[in-house]
């Protein structure tokens, strides 16, 4: 099975999606990222979807529920480069992403996490 790659910057941990996401592949990366965040311990996640086109409701709520895992393990989630075709699936299928913010590119994103884990 593919993996996606977790890369480790300091204190953050960066995941850039650039493959469609089916959910065993979402599932994978919510386990792979978690331990990551334990074995590293790392303060912060930020996850790119910039690549991502469609987002469906399962991929949605693994979005949300891996940022509540890494709440719970302390470390803070953000999420970067939503296209406006996803935003508006999102909100048009009522997720809220509860607990995940956001951000336009990489950079204000990582400028968001390190402010927060400061």
């Amino acid at each position: 099975m593919d993996r996606i790659p977790i890369l480790k910057m300091g204190q953050l941990l960066l995941v850039t999606i650039q493959v469609d996401m089916h959910d065993r592949l979402a599932m994978a990366l919510q386990d792979d990222l978690t331990d990551r965040i334990v074995r590293e311990q790392a303060r912060g996640v930020l996850i790119d979807i910039s690549t991502l086109d469609i987002v469906d409701s399962f991929i949605g709520r693994m979005i949300s529920n891996t940022a509540a895992m890494a709440r719970v393990l302390d470390a803070h989630t953000v999420l970067v480069g939503m296209q406006p075709a996803v935003a508006i699936t999102l909100v048009e299928l009522g997720l809220t992403l509860h607990g995940v913010q956001t951000a336009l590119n990489v950079e204000k994103g990582v400028q968001l996490l390190q402010r927060q884990i400061a």
